[in-house]
């Protein structure tokens, strides 16, 4: 942090004599949360209430710019297992009390499409299926990174990032299975070529997860793939969006398991204007049916695949197979209200081997956007079949970004 305060007291001191040059902009964003889960199997229902913060400051000379962000999260009501306050008969909500250096990094952004930014960042690579900042969670998963981009959106472009470290999810007070950090040599390589019908991306993530206390180093994995996505008009005020993607993934590293299996994914979504129907199918293959010989993506944006409710953030030894539907309809400039929005998902999870049924789950969603204000209420229901435990959450969350 003294290095980027550094380098930010050097921009302002470079630009003295066109004191024109230089802006420094405020970033803020808050973020208020009640989550109530009610697990089978456990004595205790979790209601935790947090309130997370994050303040910040960009400062921009030119084609230079220093960021400066903090990021606590305050602990209202602790009735639940934050995975480091060892409160083990109540459900896992995993956000604990927390106050760090969220970002610091200095970036470089040429006007020929050139961008290099290195220090502590937000990595937001493809759909986050991979590499994501876990942005559900109250603390943000960021990287100790250097990033190259080069390119535009239409035609060739390329995203290369050599991360050493990832800042988790579990805060400063993080410890064992769950630690504050998890060192390794992480390179993330994404070549896309852009269209007017979409991108096609080539992909390679390489994942050092170099910490004996995290799966004895079983989370390392290689991972090289392709995917294609984009959208088309099809008739008046109706636009089809299509993905498809497959990947490769194997042990890498210090990773003790000999495996590798396949990914697999195909989803459509259908516009008219307010209305979205999205139907998809996604496959973390098996192989042998030994835990952690499956696809695994311990680098995810975990919320935004596979269900609310969160089961499977670590994909079950015989994989996951997850046929889902969204229906979705929103409303803009509804009276005094900017937005208004309302979905409904349906997932059917099975394996990828032995043909089980794990379970069904229903997602929930209503938000309405006011400004600089968003409140929402969102419920999940995961009925099991053949894994886990049924398990019903609801959440109420106010969030707020300057």
């Amino acid at each position: 942090m003294k290095y980027l305060l550094a380098v930010t007291a050097g921009l302002a001191t470079c630009g003295t004599a066109q004191a024109q040059d230089i802006t420094f902009k405020p970033i803020a964003d808050a973020r208020l949360r009640y989550e109530l889960v009610d697990q089978d199997g456990l004595n205790k229902n979790a209601g935790a209430v947090t309130l997370r913060l994050r303040p910040g400051v960009i400062a921009t000379m030119g084609e230079w710019s220093a960021l400066v962000e903090g990021e606590t999260n305050v602990v209202l009501v602790d009735q639940y297992n934050d995975g480091t306050n060892g409160k083990i008969a109540y459900p896992l909500v995993v956000d604990p009390p927390n106050a760090e250096l969220n970002r610091a990094q200095i970036r470089y952004a040429g006007k020929n499409g050139l961008g290099l930014t290195a220090g502590r960042q937000r990595l937001e690579l493809a759909d986050q299926r991979f590499v994501g900042p876990a942005a559900w969670r109250q603390n943000e998963q960021t990287f100790d990174a250097v990033r190259l981009q080069w390119g535009k959106p239409k035609g060739l472009s390329a995203d290369i990032t050599y991360a050493w470290s990832d800042r988790t999810i579990n805060g400063r007070n993080g410890t064992g299975a769950r630690p504050t950090a998890i060192d390794g040599d992480n390179v993330f390589a994404l070549v896309n070529y852009g269209t007017k019908i979409g991108t096609l991306t080539g992909f390679a993530y390489l994942i050092d997860q170099d910490e004996a206390a995290v799966q004895g180093f079983r989370l390392s994995s290689q991972t090289y793939g392709a995917r294609f996505a984009g959208s088309t008009p099809i008739g008046k005020d109706l636009k089809l969006g299509y993905i498809a993607s497959w990947a490769r993934q194997s042990d890498y590293h210090r990773n003790p398991n000999d495996y590798s299996a396949d990914y697999w994914l195909g989803e459509a979504t259908l516009t008219a204007k307010a209305l979205t129907a999205t139907a998809g199918y996604e496959v973390l293959g098996a192989d042998k049916g030994v835990a952690l010989t499956s696809v695994q993506t311990p680098l995810a944006s975990y919320f935004r695949f596979n269900g609310w409710a969160g089961k499977f953030g670590t994909t079950p030894p015989n994989g996951l197979h997850d046929l889902y539907g969204t229906l979705g309809y929103g409303w803009k400039k509804a009276g005094p209200i900017d937005a208004i929005n309302l979905s409904a998902s349906y997932h059917r999870f099975d394996s990828d081997r032995l043909s089980q049924h794990y379970g069904d789950e229903v997602d929930l969603l209503a938000s309405l956007k006011e400004g600089h204000t968003t409140l929402s209420a969102r419920y999940a229901h995961y009925k099991a079949d053949k894994f886990a435990t049924d398990t019903d959450k609801f959440w109420l969350q106010v969030d707020w970004a300057l």
